[in-house]
């Protein structure tokens, strides 16, 4: 008899565990597993993307009220006698706006948000809480199984959580996995009580797929100079002001490049004001989500991943499987996927030493070839880590 899964998931808009968990789906082996997914909110690109095996449960009908306004949402839970949770959107309101720090903000409001959540019917053999935060803590508390998986994609120390709030939720969690070795060691030093539950598993990714999606064509504009193309949500994380920085200096020291940032996010205003600022309207473009983001990459000479922290990065992982020559910043976990100065440049967290990073591999194209020829003959799929997933299940 199959065995009953479900995996907890915020939506699927484009980010790194969105696109790690489709590559999962793409993988698994439906025979042997029956698969639901529950969103809390039915959006995103990779929605339609989903294989025809996994049911995607109702989407919960009262989370709308968390993501509209105070004043909105009050009205309309007062027009239904939903005093109760009325209060707890108040109260949820009250932290959305004092507490600075987003992590926190969203671990701080959950025992408001999870008044307009239900507990879900069905038993289930394992829940996988997806993501750090809400989807772990759904998994926990409001699913019925007989074992119980919760994700952390990313350095927990650089999310700068309040592990006080998550020691009673990892406590009841059978596995706590992690994608990197990095992060697991992050989370050993942060729980040291749960260290025989914490595992890695590396994210999902498969070359044939990536290599075969990449021949697609994109409307970038073609030119003689040298293309740049970094992946990120437009956040603080990802670093990309750093970009902008390097970027104006490269203009200065007379470089011809066009550089393109796929992804959306909350600082993309800051960001465009950045960039006319520094004249960098003809250099530095933000051309938002792509579906396919890998002929993108495919047309790049130089991928660049400026970012503050990573889990693991799928996006390297896909410019390497492209073979493309890597500068990343010097997080973290940014040793677990490149060699300084063997398959790709690791420079300090500075746009300084991004603009140094760049240029070099710009007027040195014979090391851009080395390090293309060193990933050539990498072996880069990690299809073979969903039998990791198998052995916790």
């Amino acid at each position: 008899m199959k065995k009953k899964l479900l995996f907890v998931m915020n939506n699927l808009n484009c980010g790194g565990a969105e696109k790690s968990l489709l590559s999962l789906f793409q993988t698994i082996d439906y025979s042997r597993y029956e698969v639901d997914l529950y969103l809390f909110k039915h959006e995103g690109i990779f929605l339609d993307k989903l294989p025809e095996q996994v049911t995607v449960l109702e989407e919960p009908p009262l989370y709308h009220y968390f993501d509209m306004s105070i004043k909105s949402a009050c009205v309309s839970c007062l027009k239904s006698g939903r005093y109760r949770l009325a209060f707890s959107r108040v109260k949820a309101g009250y932290i959305f706006t004092t507490e600075k720090n987003p992590a926190k903000r969203e671990q701080r409001a959950w025992k408001h948000l999870s008044r307009a959540l239900p507990r879900l019917n069905k038993k289930y053999d394992v829940a996988i809480g997806f993501l750090e935060k809400n989807p772990v803590y759904f998994a926990v508390e409001k699913v019925n199984a007989m074992k119980k998986i919760g994700f952390i994609h990313n350095d927990y120390e650089k999310l700068r959580m309040d592990s006080n709030l998550d020691i009673p939720f990892f406590g009841k969690l059978d596995y706590l996995v992690t994608v990197s070795d990095g992060c697991g060691e992050v989370l050993e030093q942060k729980f040291p009580q749960y260290k025989q539950k914490i595992k890695v598993i590396h994210n999902i990714v498969s070359p044939s797929i990536i290599n075969r999606m990449s021949l697609d064509k994109t409307e970038l504009e073609q030119h003689k100079g040298i293309t740049i193309v970094s992946i990120g949500r437009l956040n603080y994380q990802k670093g990309f002001e750093l970009a902008i920085e390097a970027s104006k200096a490269l203009v200065h020291q007379g470089y011809d490049f066009k550089w393109y940032v796929i992804g959306e996010g909350e600082e993309r205003v800051k960001l465009e004001s950045l960039i006319e600022e520094s004249g960098l309207t003809n250099h530095f473009f933000l051309i938002g989500i792509k579906e396919n983001p890998y002929p993108y990459i495919q047309e790049a000479d130089i991928y660049v991943q400026p970012s503050r922290f990573e889990g693991k990065s799928i996006a390297i992982d896909e410019a390497k499987i492209l073979k493309k020559p890597i500068i990343v910043t010097n997080f973290s976990t940014a040793k677990d996927q490149i060699i300084h100065n063997h398959n790709g440049l690791i420079v300090d967290m500075n746009a300084a030493a991004l603009n140094e990073g760049i240029r070099r591999l710009i007027e040195d194209k014979n090391l851009r070839l080395f390090f293309s020829e060193q990933l050539a003959q990498e072996q880069l799929g990690s299809e073979s880590e969903i039998e990791k997933l198998y052995a916790l299940i």
